[in-house]
């Protein structure tokens, strides 16, 4: 089992033509290890390195998760201009964002229509629309 996650992270890894460090390939197992798709903050995932028995710092785990979002292996959401959350599911699709619990899950994109956007600025061009419903317990 712990082989198949260390092979699913190198070849992920490699994907992103990232060199295999022990900390990359330690976070990329915990990432995509198992094919499941993951929100995870960099506090999450330091969590989880740490009952992992992975010796990684916040720092190093920050760092490791931009370089995956550089390298086009991952995207970070971003909610309340604070908190960002990175997303191992790279097609464009919506999330709700769980106020209760400050979780990020994906949402259905079947329902979700853009009618348009407004024209970029000169010599800019539209590189991704992120959705984020916010989701909070009705009252009653």
């Amino acid at each position: 089992m712990v082989l198949a996650a260390q092979e699913r992270g190198t070849e992920w890894l490699a994907r992103g033509g990232l060199r295999p460090t022990r900390q990359r390939l330690a976070l990329a197992a915990l990432l995509v290890g198992d094919g499941e798709d993951r929100h995870v903050t960099a506090e999450s995932l330091y969590a989880l390195a740490g009952q992992a028995g992975e010796k990684v710092s916040l720092a190093t785990v920050y760092n490791t998760l931009r370089a995956f979002c550089e390298a086009g292996l991952m995207n970070e959401v971003v909610v309340d201009g604070s908190k960002s959350y990175f997303d191992t599911r790279m097609d464009d699709h919506p999330h709700f964002y769980w106020e209760d619990s400050a979780t990020l899950s994906d949402a259905p994109a079947d329902r979700l229509r853009i009618e348009g956007l407004p024209d970029a600025p000169d010599g800019m061009q539209v590189s991704r629309v992120d959705v984020v419903i916010r989701l909070k317990r009705a009252a009653g």
